[in-house]
């Protein structure tokens, strides 16, 4: 019988609601390099004997739906513009040309006891680890495990460090947060760096892994309104990929050059050792339309985009309080107006906005690791 491992959040979290160049080849000793120096991370290699347990996440799907706002589909144009502040040429919030991609945190909404929340429930899913022997349980749930474990790990930290204008910058113990080692797994200390690059990328062979993981910026995979679940994992992460993918942040074309996420290059050495023709490769198995036609068109690929401003709607400024006289700070209320637009314009095109997804459907004879990620 399956054993479901329910992890909570504590306090009231699940009851707010939210208002509102080319590269080189890269050589096999590169990856043996990092693989030999992995251990004691060498503990977290799936192994075969597997026992048929599910780790609920509904809790923290309840906590995304609360605090994240989608930007819709991708649009490759110009970010609608509002008016300037009057008497002024600056505008509050964002100015990032990507700000109408991805998803957006509603940093700006957490009080401290739903921050606080955040460390409790990262806490919980580690316990979860120490006591199930997460290495055995199916793929797909362990891939889900880790996936879910460094997006509520970096949730935790850029919340608890916010109003901040980019992730990168904020630090523990004076270590930078990707590199420091505050998650604990099985006794291995672990910072998300690590569970990317030393658990997921190593363990599993298909590149869209890249796409579940959530940095904290506007430049990289959007945050997603759902946990990732075993059972639905394969699609959620071909749509992750698709959006990103599609996007401006993801992939842009300049002359005859592909100019790509530099987010790419930490994947390298996993995914595309030759890394034009494996990443060409790669993003032709996601892209769609007029950006399938501009990758096709290219002769050469650089890795030259990045964004490094916060993933929020308010920009990661404090513009004097959040609620001025009942009403939404300027920032956000510009974001979310530009949003409305460019949803507004997608109506009007008569573009398409989503898809039907049909999740794993197991039929009588099917493997029970239908639709399992490499």
């Amino acid at each position: 019988m399956t054993n479901i491992y329910r992890t909570a959040l504590h306090g009231t979290l699940a009851g707010v609601a939210l208002c509102l160049s080319a590269m080189p080849a890269f050589a096999q000793s590169d990856i043996g390099a990092v693989q030999a120096a992995a251990e004691p991370i060498a503990t977290f290699v799936p192994n075969d004997d597997r026992v048929e347990h599910r780790i609920d996440y509904s809790i923290w799907t309840s906590a995304l739906n609360s605090f994240v706002i989608s930007m819709g589909p991708p649009l490759r144009k110009k970010p609608f513009e509002v008016p300037s502040t009057l008497g002024t040429r600056q505008r509050a919030g964002h100015n990032s040309m990507y700000r109408l991609d991805g998803a957006m945190m509603g940093f700006s909404f957490m009080p401290p006891n739903i921050i606080a929340s955040f460390t409790e429930y990262r806490e919980d899913l580690e316990r979860v680890a120490d006591g199930l022997d997460i290495q055995s349980i199916p793929r797909n749930e362990q891939l889900a495990f880790w996936l879910n474990l460094h997006n509520v790990a970096m949730v935790e930290q850029v919340a608890k460090a916010w109003p901040v204008r980019q992730p990168r910058t904020i630090e523990i113990d004076g270590v930078p947060l990707d590199e420091a080692k505050f998650i604990t797994v099985e006794g291995v200390a672990l910072s998300p760096k690590d569970i990317r690059t030393r658990i997921v990328y190593p363990n599993w062979s298909n590149a869209k892994v890249i796409y579940g993981f959530w940095h904290g910026e506007i430049g990289g995979p959007a945050i997603q309104r759902r946990a990732f679940e075993g059972n639905k994992l394969s699609d959620q992460l071909d749509r992750a990929a698709k959006e990103f993918a599609n996007s401006r942040r993801g992939v842009e074309k300049r002359g005859k050059t592909l100019h790509v996420s530099r987010l790419y290059l930490e994947a390298a050495p996993y995914y595309f050792p030759n890394f034009e023709a494996d990443l060409r490769a790669h993003l032709l198995s996601h892209v769609e339309g007029e950006v399938l036609e501009r990758v096709n068109a290219t002769s050469t690929v650089e890795a030259s985009l990045r964004e490094h401003d916060i993933a929020d709607l308010s920009g990661g400024a404090r513009l004097n309080s959040f609620f001025s006289n009942g009403k939404l700070n300027q920032g956000i209320i510009n974001l979310l107006n530009q949003r409305a637009q460019k949803l507004q314009y997608i109506e009007r095109k008569g573009l398409r906005t989503g898809t039907v997804t049909f999740s794993n459907i197991i039929l009588p004879g099917d493997d029970p690791n239908k639709g399992e990620v490499e």
